[in-house]
């Protein structure tokens, strides 16, 4: 649908900006910049690019995705150019590559670090943006790009006395370099991914660790490990074929997935499938890759975890520590993996400690203190709550859409998109991840995304389009969509932060298309080849 109004003769002071320079940001950057030809600026809070892995220098921060497709993989030269030689790739690999990416395409130049991009105001007569940013600077664009992480705003739960404590009191999302906790006492509160990763590596580094768990976990191997050179030139000669399954995958990890029913098989065969994936490692593959049903099947999921729960038992040696590691409820998060995460527990300086059954009473100078009334003596204190996840930091900005309407007003009932990429009454503004987007290996995920918005915007270029949103009925229809696909599953069973459940007082709402990478592409291209079908066009 196309309507006609004549354009206010105001130019914008550059074409698009791009919030946020993580893996989004700077493939956005480069898309609009370099492919497109269009003046865009890029703002970034960090004192570097890589978002996500700016922020999280945690002790143990790592993809749980293996490294070979926890990359771009739109340039087939440096897929070939860059090495890996481990499995999974530290925090500081995965900033190094793309840092790389920047310098490559000679991005840096047009993003600002350090400088929080606090307010976004769309304004009808001009069909322009207004951003403004943390130091009062301001500037207007056409098209507004927002890539500021699916999991990036940290929750910092409000425990009676939290400011109080004497000694050191972080959040994993924002580890200071200078912070070393080799020979010290060491807490952490959370045992989601990243707790899970943090609390292999303190183990080993802490004088005492004492492990404040919320929810016990289901968590695999990893099974990482050196990779020798052989095996990286054997893959970069298939990244042609590794590439194209990934695209047409379920969840973009790049292994396949199964297509057995986990109940078609003897109760001996289903243990032998899972001890091999078990050896072999990854919570994806555990969970996708040993049988095709385990997160949709009551039955199915109760054997995945049964088999889980029985290798907490052989593990861990003293029973009530095992007892409380062992999980009852569904096997339905985000699937977990580490290096030897159960065994950890198996320390003479590592304490588990329930808080389910014993909950934190306040924090205190010296430490946390317990219902029971022990005080647990700490020098460091870490925060492993996760995220206000997917619409957290829409929210905490002042974005401004049709009418001046806040997005929190088109929010309250959960956050909703058209496509994970756009909403309705905020025009030329796109997400990249945004609520509703595929629920995958993000990089692949982040590809998809910013080539769509891409091809979208040189089209309304092409056309001399002066705005384009979606309506409110696709985006209503999409949210349906998502919502339906969702309840197919087990996931909405567990409370995750998948669904909002670790922020109190936010609504538990659907924020993932759980079909798969290759069905959500499928939708993409539909929408494209149907004219951009749900989107409203006006012309200049």
């Amino acid at each position: 649908m196309s309507t006609t109004t004549p354009t206010p003769d105001v130019a914008p002071d550059v074409d698009a900006v791009v919030i946020g320079a993580g893996f989004g940001g700077i493939y956005m950057l480069h898309k609009l910049r370099n492919e497109l030809g269009l003046t865009v600026k890029a703002f970034e809070k960090g004192g570097g690019v890589g978002g996500t892995w700016y922020f999280n220098r945690y002790p143990g921060a790592k993809s749980d995705t293996e490294g070979f497709v926890y990359r771009y993989s739109f340039d087939r030269d440096l897929l070939q150019e860059w090495d890996w030689s481990t499995r999974y790739l530290d925090q500081p690999d995965v900033l190094a590559y793309l840092e790389h990416v920047v310098e490559r395409f000679d991005l840096g130049r047009d993003i600002t670090l350090n400088t929080e991009v606090t307010a976004a105001t769309f304004d009808e007569d001009t069909a322009l943006w207004t951003v403004r940013t943390a130091d009062g600077a301001q500037l207007t664009c056409r098209y507004l790009v927002n890539a500021l992480g699916l999991l990036a705003r940290s929750n910092m739960p409000d425990i009676p006395g939290r400011d109080s404590f004497a000694g050191r009191l972080v959040h994993t999302n924002a580890w200071p370099e200078d912070l070393d906790i080799t020979g010290k006492r060491v807490g952490v509160i959370g045992t989601g991914s990243t707790g899970t990763q943090f609390i292999v590596a303190a183990a080993r580094m802490a004088e005492h660790l004492t492990v404040f768990q919320r929810s016990p976990q289901y968590c695999v191997p990893s099974g990482n490990g050196p990779v020798d050179q052989a095996e990286v030139a054997r893959t970069k000669e298939n990244f042609d074929e590794i590439w194209h399954q990934v695209r047409n995958s379920v969840v973009a990890f790049g292994f396949e997935e199964s297509t057995v029913e986990t109940m078609s098989v003897s109760e001996e065969e289903r243990r032998r499938v899972f001890q091999e994936n078990w050896d072999k490692g990854n919570g994806f593959r555990f969970m996708f890759g040993t049988f095709c049903d385990i997160a949709t099947n009551p039955e199915a999921n109760a054997a995945a975890a049964a088999f889980i729960r029985s290798k907490i038992a052989e593990i861990v040696e003293d029973p009530e520590t095992a007892r409380k590691l062992t999980p009852t409820d569904l096997y339905a998060k985000r699937p977990l993996c580490n290096e030897g995460y159960y065994e950890t527990y198996n320390r003479d300086d590592v304490e588990l400690v329930s808080i389910r059954e014993n909950p934190i009473q306040d924090i205190t100078p010296a430490g946390v203190r317990t219902a029971d009334g022990v005080e647990h003596e700490l020098d460091v204190l870490v925060f492993a709550t996760g995220f206000d996840a997917v619409d957290g930091n829409y929210r905490a900005m002042d974005l401004r859409g049709r009418g001046g309407r806040h997005i929190d007003e088109h929010w309250e009932a959960g956050p909703t998109s058209y496509l994970g990429v756009s909403k309705a009454g905020f025009p030329n503004m796109f997400m990249i991840l945004g609520p509703n987007g595929p629920f995958t290996n993000l990089p692949p995920s982040i590809e998809a995304q910013v080539e769509w918005i891409a091809a979208l915007i040189a089209d309304a270029e092409r056309d001399g389009v002066r705005t384009v949103e979606p309506t409110q009925e696709a985006e209503d229809g999409w949210t349906a969509t998502c919502e339906e696909i969702a309840n197919m599953t087990l996931f909405p069973q567990a409370d995750s932060w998948i669904f909002g459940a670790n922020i109190p007082g936010k609504r538990n709402a659907v924020m993932f298309y759980m079909a798969g990478i290759g069905a959500y592409r499928g939708q993409l291209a539909e929408v494209a080849d149907a004219g951009y079908k749900g989107f409203e066009r006006q012309e200049a």
